[in-house]
């Protein structure tokens, strides 16, 4: 469909900047602006050259470049794969200071806005778009359960056992109930997000964390990179704990944008490989279907030395072919490589990874469950091997494991966790060789298929996608 604007609706996008944040959100504007949406994607100086791919496919997209500058910010610092994990509830913090550029900027532009639509960690877009005059509509990165979750927490605020839940490993045997959302499942309380347990009443940090999320139960509605394969429970009616507003599940959003011919699951959005994909599925093309194993830990996730031995000996053990992307400063073992001989692939740096999902080959994923990855393995039906650490990835592998069928537990002790080296190299050869491994892969392979099915004309995800536009298009005529 050709791009054009004439009288269309003019929304203005707010991403947050880190990556499994700002890709999937890009991938919406590329695909609202291929429908005729006209797209303004606002985003601190910094982080400009991160729209260049979006850009480069979507040349009608505007970018909105605003200087970021915060006293508790680290000078030169705006994405979160430059910093530690405990400056995401700062990075929030510092983003707020562009609600007056981003307001006089709507205010002094000719075309005017007809919606929002922002980041969920980007709750003061909500107030913005009041004060505007128009809806606001807040993005989700992640699966319908986990944003549930995550607003639940700040929404509902359970209790914690005294002085306990903020470290790893910390108030484990306490379970958090969650009794309004579908099936009241309950979690550990170290499995729960970080941002909630270290929360204090008072703190000036976490009060704006959490009114960031309270904020966004103020919106119009919640678009979700997710679909209704995998979240049909948590799409039939409306959450409570999202304050029963519409969610529109539109993913996987990148294989939405690949169908258009958008950057959508281009392997080169997050910083060039370390090896060329034709050479990784060269290498691939050895193997039997299904008989690879992938392991990765996502853009930011670093192992511990202890942790990387741990995985090195399970690999080396287990007797799998594997590839495993190294990411981020992961120290593999001296003399792993050779030992492994011609059945193991180490890539440091950048991995191709939608490349290798997509391989024949590749049957299996050992994954710290973050929403992106685990979208794009569903989207290449490879089953996955779980290996959750922080944020909502506890979640999300409980639904794969207990509810989808789609994958087995790898590990589950969070950011510290060292697994068995013997049972992980176990689980490995039982994915691979046994029968259970098989009926896991035969429902994830299912679910691949009606992941792609859901983006292409007719299937959920495009009408829920039609259905969001037609609604920035009812807002723009009112």
């Amino acid at each position: 469909m050709a791009e054009t604007h004439d009288g269309a609706p003019h929304v203005l996008v707010i991403p947050f900047p880190a990556q499994g944040h700002m890709l999937p959100l890009l991938d919406l504007a590329h695909l609202l602006a291929r429908r005729g949406v006209a797209v303004t994607v606002a985003v601190s100086s910094g982080n400009l050259p991160l729209l260049s791919p979006l850009l480069s496919k979507s040349p009608s997209i505007q970018p909105l470049s605003l200087p970021l500058s915060h006293p508790s910010l680290p000078p030169g610092l705006e994405n979160a794969k430059d910093m530690a994990p405990t400056y995401f509830g700062i990075l929030m913090l510092a983003l707020a200071s562009l609600h007056g550029p981003l307001l006089s900027w709507a205010r002094a532009h000719p075309r005017p806005v007809c919606a929002v639509v922002s980041d969920i960690s980007v709750g003061w877009a909500q107030p913005l778009a009041a004060e505007l005059g128009v809806p606001g509509f807040v993005f989700s990165p992640s699966g319908v359960l986990g944003t549930a979750v995550i607003h639940s927490l700040f929404l509902r605020m359970p209790k914690r056992p005294e002085g306990e839940g903020e470290g790893e490993g910390e108030g484990e045997d306490y379970l958090v109930p969650f009794p309004s959302i579908p099936n009241s499942p309950s979690y550990p309380l170290p499995k729960l997000s970080r941002l909630f347990r270290s929360y204090k009443e008072g703190d000036p940090l976490s009060e704006s964390v959490r009114r960031n999320f309270l904020w966004n139960l103020e919106s119009h509605g919640f678009v979700a990179n997710s679909l209704e394969a995998l979240e049909e429970a948590y799409l039939e009616r409306p959450l409570d704990d999202l304050a029963r507003k519409r969610v529109w599940a539109v993913g996987p959003l990148a294989a939405a944008a690949a169908e258009v011919g958008g950057a959508g699951a281009a392997d080169d959005r997050g910083g060039p490989s370390s090896v060329p994909a034709a050479e990784v599925s060269a290498w691939l093309d050895r193997f039997p279907e299904g008989s690879v194993v992938y392991v990765c830990f996502g853009s930011l996730a670093v192992l511990t030395p202890a942790q990387a031995a741990a995985a090195a000996a399970a690999l080396e053990r287990s007797g799998a072919v594997f590839v495993w992307a190294a990411r981020g400063g992961t120290e593999v073992p001296e003399g792993f490589d050779k030992r492994v001989g011609g059945r193991g692939l180490v890539l440091r740096g950048w991995a191709p990874q939608v490349a290798i999902l997509a391989h024949a080959a590749v049957g299996w994923f050992v994954t710290h469950c973050g929403w992106n990855s685990l979208v794009e393995a569903a989207s290449a039906g490879v089953a996955m091997l779980t290996w959750p650490m922080t944020a909502d990835q506890h979640v999300n592998a409980r639904l794969l494991v207990e509810e989808a069928g789609v994958a087995l537990p790898a590990c589950d002790g969070g950011l510290a966790a060292v697994p068995d080296p013997h049972e992980l190299a176990r689980t490995l050869a039982e994915a691979v060789r046994g029968e259970r491994g098989r009926a896991v892969r035969d429902r994830a392979k299912e679910l691949g298929r009606k992941a792609v099915e859901a983006v292409r004309e007719g299937g959920s995800s495009y009408i829920a996608l039609e259905e969001f536009i037609q609604e920035l298009h009812n807002l723009n005529t009112k």
